[in-house]
């Protein structure tokens, strides 16, 4: 059973699964769910939702072309300033959990 989305990591996690190659919103909920053993899994609605969010914020680029299935499907890159958002939100999270790992070892 998946885990519950924190908030204010769903940003972090898109931007995390978007490579160096552009990629559709389908790919990016398949890596983040690959990628966390099945642990975390982002709805549709939202993902949209957030990849229009971070796309007005000027953090990702979208360019419409063909999926592999060929379907017309919007295709997603970071732009510097998400390479630079991720990089810190990266920092802090890792941060964020060594402290909480530290606190946990413990118990």
């Amino acid at each position: 059973m998946p885990l519950p989305l924190l908030q204010g990591t769903l940003d972090l996690l898109i931007l995390g699964a978007i490579g160096p190659r552009p990629v559709h919103g389908y790919a990016i909920a398949s890596a983040i769910e690959e990628r966390s053993g099945g642990d975390l899994r982002v709805e549709d609605a939202a993902l949209y939702q957030a990849l229009h969010r971070l796309e007005r914020q000027g953090l990702v680029e979208a360019e419409w072309g063909a999926s592999e299935n060929n379907r017309r499907a919007r295709f997603y890159t970071l732009t510097s300033e998400g390479r630079r958002r991720l990089a810190e939100q990266k920092s802090y999270w890792r941060r964020y959990a060594r402290a909480l790992e530290g606190i946990l070892r413990g118990v």
